[in-house]
Parts: structure tokens; C-alpha cells; sequence
């Protein structure tokens, strides 16, 4: 529920399951105070090398920034951003252009082509053979170049974003573009089920608007809490910019839907990012003391994330979470806004894989200060998770890295994808210095850390100040979970099995092979049925105690015989039946019953 009204409405590996019953320890919604014993509390600060500390997880490979790419940590100009992937090659967006890194071999990724091409903050999007990049900064030329663009007005300035055909990864081909009037800070894809010949680009800018004399049609505002109605402000609407795949050269904004408008009073600055100032005993301040952001209402969105099997999408927009349904993607209509004290800036947004749940993230301090010390309570800068009761969302808990990290460090919650395991909700997230965190969200009023990852605190240039640094961005994709690090490079990690996560339940998820992945255009994951898969629900179902006794002892024993009569279809089939009959209907007994009728009836 919002805390404020809302505006709008392989083997099968049993033996070492009978440990897992009670490895899940619940969290609670608002989480006590961080652990001082952590080990990730007190690493020993440094650039390359540094120090790190895990958890069920392990750093396999890090590739360091190189030239062009490279400066002293601190340089926004050549900040490592956003990643996506497609085939073999993982993109990662910079400040300054993009690279591609080659992962054929995880364990050892190598750098393939780089293009240069400055103007921040480089957020990166791949659909087929072409490559997005959001740009937002002034300096953005049309042509790449690196001189600039100065001038409150200069005709060769290029804000919004940028497409290129990448068919040739050697030789990236830049088409027009679209520019847009507050540029782009990040933009995701959009995809109708219906409509096949084009994608859609949904545009969050947040920075300052153009003068029209530099583009036409936008149009400054004062930000006001007074109802704005007339006009055509460029403030409190996103765009909505259609590629025919066909002919991406033409893409075009085709609409700019005022989504924060009050039904009501019709006003366009329609939400608030909490209760109106006046209603506030702190007036327009955060808990924590420090304003809002933004002040004093909602006008753009940071993040939205689509989910195209239910025609979704969640927006993480400044003050508010979102819901649109996007049935017509051109004129996305909103399902509900929810608000929260404790978020300052409600950052980006990830569903579960059946869009029955959402998380957001509030990236309080703006990434770029030092927000998980001992007197920041685990409220702030943390995830917030949802129920999607219909089209409604209904807040369940908190959840926030729970280590102390120093005042050297930036750290809030940022960027996450799904890790897919069968039957669970699971998210690795990225906490900039904070590192990185997997998530497990199947209960979302108790999510519980099962692994970690964890640096130490960047010291350079300056030894005794904060040094921007830290994962931007961390995504399993076909495998393997990489992470974009502002300052140090290309990480790649390997998930481990542990109590928390089974050899049958990771196995399971490696299953899963992408041709393309961007976070923010979340396809629904179908698992083929395996032995993994069975596995995993066995695991599961082990886990909570639903599956034990004498039955547990008949479908482990069932289960077993299967595997070893893979490829001897009738005889396999014959022991999985013998399972089944076994098994309740309900629950995680139900769930392991579908999943070992689907594999009998795959072989």
C-alpha cells in the first residue's frame, strides 16, 4: 500500500537439500540496525588493486577502463554507465561513447571495438542490429565529435537519442537519431505484441529544457505546485518515439503523454512526491533532513521498465512508482501512482518474471554521495517492493544492503536484473560502492540476501575523500552476472551454490540462453522443462518443508531412476508417474508435480 494516498487510482542433487529447510531467514519491513560483525564493514580503501570481500558469489574477471574510456575516478566524462547485450557481446555505455566486450568465454571477456561518441550519460539499449544511447548533455554534438557544442544555441547539438546500426560491430554506423527537448537521461523499449513492424522508445529527460530556438516546440515552465493546465509545457510528459525497423532512420517522436496529470483538476503537475509541503510537520524535507528531489512535484521519470507479456510498464519517476498499461503503446494510460516519505528519488524499477510484483529503487543523494553510513536508516536509499494486486501495487517491505559502508564511498540502491531461477524471485542488485547484493524476493514482506559482493572504497585521486566509483549496474544474462563499475572497468562474477541456492536451481537458470537482454525491456522468461527445472522445484519444495517424510524419500527415489533413464523415454516416464502420484496438488508440492508432468511429457 502507498505510505501516502494515492493521487490516481543435470544430477539430481537431493542429499544436499535437506539443509536448505531453514536457510531463508525472514527480513522484516523496516530492517534493524546494520550488523557491525559484517565483513563487509571497514575494507581497506584502494583504486587498482583494491580489497573485496563475498558471499556465494565470486569475481571472475575484471577488465580496467582503457583509453579512451579511462581518466582518474571523478571524471564524468568518462563514467562507465548502463550495460545490455546482445549474442556474444555485452555493451557497455560510457559517458563517452560505448564499448563492446566480447563474452563468448566469461571467464575471460575481452575488449572487441569501442566507439567514441561523448555526451552522457551513454545508457545503452540493443534491439536486433540496432544500438540506442541516451545523451543528455550540452556537449553532445550531431557528428560525435569531442570539441563540443557551446552556446545556449548551437545547431550542432545533439541531445535525445542516438541509434546506430551495429550490424558491423567494427564499424557502427550512426542513422539521425531523435533529439527531444529535455535530451535523455535514460529510455527504454517498448515492444507490441500487435504491431511487429516497430518498436517503441519511451523517453525519461531530466535535465534542463532546450530553447526553441534551438528546437522547436519546447517550451520552458515553472516548476509550481500551482495547478498547471494551459499551455504546452516540455515538463510532466515523457516521449514516445516509434522505430520502424524497416526504416529506423525515420523514427520519430509520435506522442508525449502528460502521465502525471491529476484526473481531477486535469492539472499536468498532477503528483506530488509526498503529501503538498504545508500538510508536512518537516514541511518539504526528507526524514533524513535533506530536500526532496525533486521539489515540489513529479515531472519526469527517471526509469521506466517495461513487461511486455502483460502490456505493463513501471516507472520509477522522481516523486512517485508508477503503472502504465501500454495495450496502445502510443498512448499509455496510468494505472496507479504510490509515494513514500522515505524515498527521495524513486530511481528505477524491475518486475518478477510473472509481473505479479515490482521493486523500485530510491537513489537518495543522486548516486553520488555517501548514503549507507551508520546513520542512514536501512529506509532510505533502498528498495521498495509491491504487490501488484490487480492493477493496484501494494507496498509490502524494505530492503537495502544492510553493511555499514564509509563516507568514502557513494552507495545507494541502483540498477538490478533477474536471476532466473524456476520458482523463485530472485534479483541481483548494484549498490554503486556498496556493491552488489542477489536478492531473494518470492516473499516480499521478508527478502533475504543470499549472496554479496563488496569492495573497498576507491582512493583515488583523492586518498581521504569521495571518489566516485562502484557498480552502476549489475545483470545476469545467459549465465554469468556482469556489472558495469563506474571507475574500475568490466566485472563478470560467478553465482555459487550454497544453502541459500542449489546446484539443481542455479543449473536451471543457466538454462536459460538470450539472443539479446536490456534490463529495462524485461521479457517473461519460459523455462523448457529439465531435469534442472524438476530439480529446482524439488529443492524448493524441500526448502519449506512441504516436501518431506516418506514422501519426500518416494519422488527423491522416483526422481533419481528418471534421470538415470534419460533417453529411455517409456521407462523414464514411467518412474516421473510414479512421482507424481505422490504428490499434492497445492503448493510447492503442486509447483514440483507440474514441473515433473511437464518434463514426462517432453520426453
Amino acid at each position: 500500500m502507498s505510505r501516502q494516498p494515492r493521487p490516481s487510482r543435470s544430477v539430481l542433487r537431493a542429499a544436499g537439500a535437506m539443509v536448505l529447510a531453514a536457510a531463508l531467514l525472514p527480513a522484516v519491513a523496516y530492517a534493524a540496525d546494520p550488523d557491525p560483525n559484517d565483513p563487509r564493514v571497514g575494507l581497506t580503501p584502494g583504486y587498482i588493486p583494491w580489497t573485496e570481500v563475498t558471499s556465494n558469489i565470486e569475481l571472475l574477471d575484471n577488465d580496467p577502463r582503457v583509453a579512451p574510456f579511462d581518466a582518474a575516478p571523478g571524471n564524468f566524462g568518462f563514467v562507465n554507465s548502463d550495460l545490455a547485450f546482445t549474442g556474444d557481446t555485452a555493451v557497455v555505455g560510457n559517458f563517452n561513447g560505448f564499448q563492446f566486450y566480447d563474452i563468448s568465454d566469461p571467464t575471460n571477456p575481452t575488449l572487441s571495438g569501442s566507439f567514441v561518441c561523448p555526451g552522457g550519460q551513454g545508457d545503452v539499449s540493443v534491439y536486433g542490429d540496432l544500438l540506442f544511447m541516451s545523451v543528455e548533455e550540452t556537449r553532445g554534438r550531431i557528428d560525435c565529435g569531442g570539441q563540443g557544442a557551446p552556446g545556449a544555441v548551437n545547431a550542432e547539438r545533439f541531445r535525445g537519442v542516438r541509434i546506430f546500426d551495429i550490424s558491423d560491430q567494427s564499424n557502427p554506423v550512426q542513422l539521425p537519431g531523435v533529439q527531444t527537448c529535455r535530451g535523455s537521461h535514460t529510455h527504454s523499449i517498448v515492444t507490441d505484441p500487435d504491431d511487429a513492424a516497430n518498436i517503441y522508445i519511451y523517453n525519461s529527460g531530466t535535465s534542463g529544457v532546450r530553447s526553441p530556438l534551438e528546437l522547436a516546440g519546447c517550451e520552458n515552465a515553472t516548476l509550481t505546485q500551482s495547478p498547471v493546465t494551459s499551455g504546452n509545457p516540455t515538463q510532466w510528459r515523457i516521449d514516445v518515439i516509434k522505430v520502424p525497423l524497416a526504416a529506423p532512420q525515420t523514427a520519430a517522436i509520435v506522442s508525449q503523454p502528460r502521465i502525471f496529470t491529476d484526473p481531477v483538476t486535469k492539472a499536468y503537475n498532477g503528483l506530488q512526491n509526498t503529501l503538498p509541503c504545508s500538510q508536512q510537520p518537516a514541511g518539504c524535507l526528507h526524514p533524513s533532513g535533506a530536500q526532496y528531489s525533486p521539489t515540489p512535484n513529479t515531472n519526469t521519470c527517471h526509469d521506466l521498465t517495461s513487461f511486455p507479456a502483460r502490456e505493463l510498464v513501471a516507472g520509477a519517476c522522481q516523486g512517485n512508482g508508477i503503472l502504465l498499461d501500454t495495450s496502445d503503446p502510443v498512448n499509455p494510460v496510468r494505472l496507479d501512482a504510490v509515494s513514500d516519505p522515505n524515498f527521495s528519488y524513486w530511481h528505477s524499477a524491475s518486475f518478477n518474471n510473472d509481473g505479479t510484483k515490482v521493486i523500485f529503487t530510491d537513489e537518495w543523494g543522486g548516486g553520488t554521495s555517501a548514503r549507507c553510513r551508520a546513520t542512514d536508516k536501512l529506509e532510505w536509499g533502498a528498495d521498495a517492493l509491491f504487490d501488484l494486486e490487480g492493477d493496484q501495487m501494494e507496498f509490502a517491505s524494505y530492503y537495502k544492503m544492510p553493511a555499514v559502508q564509509t563516507t568514502q564511498e557513494n552507495c545507494v540502491a541502483h540498477n538490478s536484473s533477474l536471476v532466473p531461477v524456476p520458482g523463485r524471485d530472485i534479483l541481483v542488485q548494484a549498490w554503486y560502492q556498496g556493491g552488489l547484493s542477489v536478492i531473494d524476493f518470492s516473499d516480499t514482506a521478508n527478502p533475504v540476501e543470499i549472496a554479496y559482493f563488496d569492495r573497498g572504497p576507491v582512493n583515488s585521486p583523492n586518498p581521504a575523500g569521495l571518489n566516485l566509483g562502484g557498480l552502476w549496474s549489475t545483470y545476469w544474462y545467459n549465465g554469468q552476472v556482469y556489472g558495469s563499475e563506474i571507475a574500475r572497468g568490466f566485472d563478470t562474477f560467478g553465482l555459487q551454490t550454497s544453502d541459500l541456492l542449489s546446484e539443481n536451481e542455479l543449473d536451471a537458470a543457466r538454462e536459460v540462453q538470450l539472443d539479446e537482454f536490456n534490463a529495462q525491456h524485461q521479457e517473461q522468461i519460459v523455462w523448457e522443462p529439465s531435469f534442472n527445472v524438476a530439480g529446482a522445484y524439488f529443492d524448493q519444495a524441500v526448502r519449506s518443508g512441504e516436501l518431506a517424510g516418506a514422501t519426500l524419500d518416494t519422488v527423491e527415489k522416483h526422481l533419481a531412476k528418471a534421470e538415470k533413464l534419460d533417453g529411455r523415454g517409456a521407462a523414464a516416464k514411467a518412474q516421473l508417474t510414479n512421482a507424481i502420484r505422490v504428490l499434492d496438488d497445492s503448493g510447492d508440492q503442486g509447483e514440483l508435480k507440474q514441473a515433473l508432468k511437464d518434463l514426462r511429457d517432453s520426453l
